[in-house]
């Protein structure tokens, strides 16, 4: 029987962004049994108001301190260019529209390049639409969906998701065979201690 690797994980957060080539490096030596599953977190829900200053400053160090502990490389002039708004509800709507029509992957590269190195707003529905075209998915539709109360209510569902596998911490991993949980240890630049911890826990679930 095949198990799930659930990825919980939001867009707009930098220590996802960070994890993500190790996360890649991960998936490709998975066993064809290990089905990959990513979840949206949903960081922060839907607003307008500007940050305040102090906040804009935290989350700015936050880019230095994953900066020195992982390696990953932020474009600050985000800070200078942008209105940064706590928000990232509508980037999580983005990857599940993206996910219906099999480009999830490529949604969440695209709203992490825009992001964190091309300094761009993606709490913008704007952002968002124009990222949509560019990996080819239907402008107006997109548009359209990103609007909708469907895809609040399927974003609702998915907080549900996240709630039950238990994780409050983004990037997380959980295994599930059949009913029960099993965290994985996120090794930020390790994915074969990670790959390790999966393979052990499958020899013993399996068997």
């Amino acid at each position: 029987m095949k198990s799930t690797l659930y990825h919980i994980h939001d867009p707009m957060c930098s220590w996802c962004y960070a994890f993500k080539p190790t996360l890649d490096k991960l998936r490709k030596e998975l066993s064809i049994d290990i089905q990959v599953v990513h979840v949206v977190g949903g960081l922060a829900k839907h607003s307008d108001e500007i940050m305040p200053l102090e906040q804009q400053k935290t989350i700015e160090n936050i880019w230095y301190q994953i900066n020195k502990e992982v390696g990953t490389k932020f474009n600050h002039d985000f800070w200078k260019n942008c209105k940064p708004r706590r928000s990232t509800y509508l980037s999580c709507q983005a990857t599940m529209l993206a996910r219906y029509e099999n480009k999830e992957d490529k949604m969440i590269e695209a709203i992490q390049k825009a992001y964190y190195q091309e300094a761009k707003n993606p709490s913008d529905a704007s952002t968002l639409i124009q990222l949509a075209k560019n990996i080819g998915l239907d402008e107006k539709k997109f548009e359209e969906n990103l609007k909708s109360k469907k895809i609040e209510e399927d974003l609702q569902e998915e907080l549900n998701l996240r709630r039950s596998l238990k994780v409050r911490v983004f990037p997380s991993l959980v295994l599930k065979y059949k009913k029960e949980l099993y965290p994985i240890n996120i090794k930020f630049n390790n994915h074969k201690e990670m790959l390790k911890q999966i393979e052990d826990l499958s020899k013993n679930i399996y068997f």
